[in-house]
């Protein structure tokens, strides 16, 4: 059953030059949502060179200052700190630029209240008729992400690039980032692995920001080189043995194959000519497959080791945000 306890809400909202939406975004969230005994807004300040700061400031939004750019990644997690800090029970967090609806919020936060999810994510892609209106390029990236993204977790999320999420005090506790120059599908690894649960809702948004272009995609391919890496590190640290595991069986079996051809004509002919260069080849692979599996039983021993240091972590930041309460 869904606890009655009072419960507070923080909604973190990232920011950068963002002066002409950040006060619109503010002022559309809700002042009093039900379940909730206390809000509090925490705008990231990931190194605005405008009026931002201050018209949040105005607004009442308590504001965390990197100082400088550090990324939509690092200033994820410095809200999602801050949140735990000051003892959030649900974190919704929201892009500063305009293209989601504040008053979304409780439709965002309801299976968390009602203990059937531990993050929900807005999603833009469920119904293929109500698809917000964004270039081409765009909708292709996030349909390729998806499908990578998807196959890694087997799951059948619709949408695994919006930013527009809620979380679960516990979920918060749990994820454990690196990237500063993304998250969001950072998280949908780590969570999907950690067990958490994750609900999609359909919202209204809009498919490009109010105001200026994107801080993040600035450069498609250099975006894409960029989030490759972070999702080969991610799946890398989280599923080692299968990572290091299809390597290994594709330079082993090939290597493996090709021996076996050469058997083959061997066996025929009663010679490796014209094929005697094939030989050094076949072991070189079948070495390197070898190579290859064996750190794979090693990465795989130290995710064992990962998962018990993550677990020391949750608990070690469990006590102390109850310490700072105290």
């Amino acid at each position: 059953m869904p606890s009655t306890q009072p419960k507070k809400l923080c909604v973190v909202i990232p920011a950068l030059n963002e002066t002409a939406t950040i006060a619109q975004v503010i002022n559309e969230i809700p002042k009093v949502i039900t379940g909730f005994s206390e809000q509090e807004i925490i705008v990231i300040d990931d190194g605005s060179t405008d009026d931002t700061v201050s018209k949040a400031q105005a607004l009442g939004a308590t504001v965390i200052s990197h100082g400088q750019n550090r990324g939509v990644g690092a200033a994820f997690r410095t809200g999602i700190q801050e949140a735990l800090r000051r003892q959030a029970d649900i974190i919704v967090h929201i892009d500063g630029d305009g293209q989601f609806n504040p008053n979304d919020i409780p439709t965002l936060i309801a299976p968390i209240l009602n203990e059937t999810a531990d993050i929900v994510t807005c999603t833009r892609f469920s119904d293929p008729k109500r698809y917000p209106k964004m270039p081409m390029l765009k909708k292709i990236g996030n349909r390729i992400v998806r499908y990578i993204v998807n196959r890694a977790v087997d799951r059948n999320f619709t949408d695994v690039s919006c930013g527009y999420r809620s979380y679960s005090r516990e979920a918060a506790l749990r994820l454990t980032l690196f990237s500063s120059f993304t998250y969001t599908h950072e998280v949908i690894l780590d969570a999907v692995l950690k067990g958490l649960r994750i609900q999609e809702i359909r919202l209204e948004v809009r498919g490009e920001r109010a105001v200026g272009k994107s801080r993040v995609a600035k450069n498609i391919f250099v975006y894409g080189v960029r989030w490759l890496a972070i999702f080969f590190r991610t799946l890398r640290d989280s599923s080692p043995f299968q990572v290091f595991g299809v390597l290994a069986t594709a330079t082993g079996g090939t290597g493996f194959l090709i021996g076996l051809f050469l058997l083959i004509h061997w066996l025929q002919t009663g010679q490796t000519f014209p094929y005697r260069s094939l030989v050094t080849v076949s072991a070189v692979f079948i070495l390197l497959g070898t190579f290859l599996m064996t750190i794979a039983l090693l990465a795989d021993m130290l995710r064992r080791q990962r998962i018990l240091i993550e677990e020391l972590l949750y608990h070690a930041r469990k006590e102390t945000y109850k310490k700072n309460n105290d």
